[in-house]
């Protein structure tokens, strides 16, 4: 975690001394997110993200982007039976820091890619079951079930409607396992889409 913390911290010192020119600006979207893994039945569903970037030009086609986002993300569980059936949904909130380099393959729409690392706030499942006709609900903490950091990568695209209007579509897909359970594998797996502006 440190190594790329500090590659991530190079990479924007770096960017912020050979900058040509430098935007900030501040983002939002929907998330489509799933868990994948050593964890059955699940499904997507759909979260959101917040956050602030800043992107330094390096060239005339070549930038790099940092991001600080407030991400809801998670998993939807459905299992049934003869008797049975069982819903959960797992909001896991986490602050996610990408670092995006990006490349304008004409003037307004640019490739990204990136690593990214993010930590977890907090987690909750919301569930329902029923069994033999009793039916019953609750909600748990499971921020113990998971680890307290998460690596992933991004690739996607971006497209600047005007110099200030931008949109972008991007898939994040985990790189560690997020599960604390000896044993078990789980990833987490993100499509957002996103509008920002840039001031």
């Amino acid at each position: 975690m440190k190594k790329i913390v500090l590659a991530a911290i190079a990479v924007m010192t770096f960017g912020w001394a050979n900058a040509q020119d430098v935007k900030f600006g501040v983002k939002g979207g929907i998330n489509l997110s799933n868990l994948t893994g050593d964890i059955e039945n699940t499904s997507s569903k759909v979260g959101f993200q917040v956050g602030g970037f800043a992107e330094f030009k390096l060239a005339d086609k070549f930038s790099v982007q940092p991001e600080v986002m407030y991400s809801l993300q998670g998993a939807k569980i459905k299992e049934s039976g003869e008797f049975y059936s069982y819903e959960g949904n797992i909001n896991a909130s986490y602050l996610n820091i990408p670092v995006l380099a990006k490349y304008y393959v004409v003037e307004k729409l640019g490739l990204e890619a990136g690593p990214q690392i993010g930590f977890l706030l907090s987690a909750k499942n919301k569930w329902e079951e029923s069994d033999n006709g009793e039916k019953y609900s609750g909600k748990e903490n499971i921020k113990d079930n998971f680890k307290s950091t998460s690596f992933s990568l991004n690739i996607g695209a971006g497209y600047d409607f005007t110099e200030n209007i931008s949109a972008g579509v991007r898939y994040n897909f985990g790189v560690s396992n997020i599960s604390d359970f000896k044993d078990e594998k789980i990833h987490n797996n993100v499509i957002s889409l996103s509008v920002g502006y840039k001031f």
